[in-house]
């Protein structure tokens, strides 16, 4: 009796045991329901905010950060002008606590470039005024330190040029409006300012690279040559993105005050930039470019056909008297000389005699397709128009021939030595970067042939004439020295003169064209106290190229060279 009474108490306790795991698990189950249930309303309301909402939200997001002026970087996307919002240090002289002129005094501390009789003059105004437009965040913790409750620190956006004076005749500048006034910034007003477009920076063809050495050489040219300034232009011969472009002395965009004071040097330092250093000598200013024209003449002979052999001589044995005018030789031969010998020894005679007889009409059409007959093309604001001569005589043709009587912008040459060594187009030079695929406009104005053939010339005045200073090993540098002197009232400034020196490389596949100027240079001991472009202007590019190559993937290759063998037995020939 008692063994059944247990058994049937164990068959209750398992009974119960078993109903209570049961309920557990129902219970169980409910809650896991019950929790994806819950993870599946989150996980939907995520997805829905990122189909129906997320789009909404990163506009609004994404337009907050837009800048209220587009950034302008340089072909490698560095940038070069940007807008940022930067510290402004504000005051209302009503509300001033402590001392008004103990508060100057630290105010003058803080800003050593502001003095604080300027300070307290605005500390007793009688209207709100900034005491800083742009502060350093170092300053404006140290005036925040002050403790001044009527001093408060606004953040307004304010256009920023992160490599200082680089490009700046580029770049230009904006006004206290946020408004270009010059330079590329002018020229991309519209969209760089519009909501639409001015989240995309503008590329520019630029690279900031060779930039910063074309300015570093021309300026350790000028200070060499004693020289009242200079202008440098890097330029690409086959689709004409300029890839820099110089003129100095510059300017700091950052704080662009200009004063109608003298130029000079001295006064870098002072806080105040003459306004003649706006100008852009590459684009807005013209120059006799001298004997650089010379290669041009030639070409246009050869097409036209007045030149059929080298090897024949032109008389350079005394000047040429014409019309009461005298053209003579820098550096005399005193003999008859072929074309190659009067390109490598610059002959001013020979080569008005190749003008004669190219003829005015002839010189007008190449000098016309090269475009010298209009501003430069480019995009800038800053173009000077060229002076050609009003009245273009015989006598007229043959200086021109040689590069007096008309004037042009450093850009104009340029684009002509491009033309004159990349198979004879010429193409329109840019500052914006060019999509792979864009069409250049683009017309011939010299052969094919021509251009092989100036390609050896150009290669032969670096390697055995007047250009020999220029020559870099194992960059096969071409180009033509020109020395001019300034016009003055009644004819010439024999003591001021503009030395060029006109390049590409590598000749014999060219890439570049550089051009290096140098004003007003005075000769020094470094220059064995010579002024012309042989020994002011073509270091320069000696020193430049070397720099710059490796940037633009062009490797020294002292195994490569121009082909000039059939010309060098002409010049063989005149030494004999």
């Amino acid at each position: 009796m008692t063994t059944l009474v247990a058994s049937s108490s164990r068959l209750n306790l398992i009974r119960q045991t078993q109903a209570a795991s049961s309920k557990a698990f129902w219970r169980l189950l409910v809650i896991m329901f019950l929790f994806s249930l819950f993870v599946l309303l989150i996980v939907g309301r995520l997805a829905s905010f990122a189909v129906f909402d997320g789009a909404h939200a990163y506009d609004s997001v994404s337009s907050t950060y837009i800048p209220k002026r587009g950034d302008i970087v340089d072909r490698n996307g560095a940038p070069l002008a940007r807008t940022i919002d930067a510290y402004a240090i504000w005051v209302n002289p009503n509300k001033i606590f402590g001392d008004k002129k103990d508060l100057a005094q630290k105010l003058a501390e803080i800003f050593p470039d502001t003095d604080a009789d300027k300070f307290y003059g605005k500390l007793m105004a009688e209207r709100a005024t900034y005491l800083r437009k742009r502060a350093l965040p170092s300053q404006v913790k140290q005036v925040h330190a002050l403790g001044e409750i009527a001093i408060e620190f606004p953040r307004e956006a304010e256009r920023l040029y992160p490599q200082h004076d680089l490009a700046a005749h580029i770049l230009g500048f904006v006004n206290q409006e946020g408004t270009g006034v010059l330079g590329m910034e002018n020229v991309l007003n519209e969209h760089l300012s519009n909501p639409e477009t001015r989240a995309n920076p503008v590329a520019l063809s630029i690279d900031s690279r060779v930039q910063a050495a074309l300015e570093s050489e021309l300026l350790r040219g000028i200070k060499s040559t004693g020289a009242k300034g200079g202008a440098g232009i890097v330029l690409d011969a086959n689709n004409g993105e300029i890839i820099a472009m110089s003129t100095l002395p510059s300017f700091n965009p950052n704080t662009p005050k200009f004063f109608d004071i003298p130029e000079d040097y001295s006064l870098s330092t002072s806080g105040k930039t003459p306004l003649s250093r706006q100008v852009n000598s590459v684009t807005n200013r013209v120059y006799e470019l001298g004997s650089t024209f010379k290669p041009l003449t030639v070409a246009a002979a050869l097409d036209a056909g007045t030149v059929r052999d080298l090897a024949i001589r032109y008389d350079a044995t005394k000047p040429i008297k014409i019309d009461g005018h005298k053209i003579s030789d820098t550096h005399a031969s005193y003999r008859w000389l072929n074309v190659p010998e009067a390109l490598v020894h610059s002959s001013n005679i020979v080569t008005a005699r190749l003008a004669d007889n190219l003829g005015k009409d002839n010189m007008d059409e190449m000098l016309t397709n090269l475009g010298f007959n209009e501003r430069p093309v480019i995009e800038l604001g800053e173009k000077a128009k060229p002076l050609w001569p009003k009245n273009w005589g015989r006598v007229t043709n043959m200086t021109v021939g040689y590069g007096h009587g008309i004037s042009v912008t450093p850009l104009h040459l340029a684009s002509a030595y491009a033309a004159l060594v990349n198979g004879g187009i010429w193409r329109p030079s840019t500052l914006v970067k060019r999509k792979k695929d864009e069409k250049i406009e683009e017309r011939r104005v010299f052969s094919s042939a021509t251009s092989a053939r100036m390609r050896q010339l150009l290669r032969m005045i670096v390697s055995d004439g007047t250009g020999r200073n220029a020559d870099a090993p194992g960059y096969r540098i071409g180009g033509k020295t020109g020395s001019a002197e300034k016009p003055s009232e009644g004819g010439y400034a024999r003591k001021l003169v503009v030395s060029t020196f006109a390049a590409a490389f590598p000749m014999d596949d060219p890439k570049y064209v550089v051009i290096a100027m140098v004003d007003e240079p005075s000769g020094t001991a470094a220059t064995s106290f010579q002024r012309t472009a042989g020994w002011t202007a073509a270091p320069i590019v000696k020193k430049l190229v070397p720099r710059i190559g490796p940037m633009l993937n062009i490797i020294p290759d002292e195994h490569r060279d121009v082909d000039v063998s059939e010309l060098l037995p002409l010049l063989w020939k005149s030494k004999g």
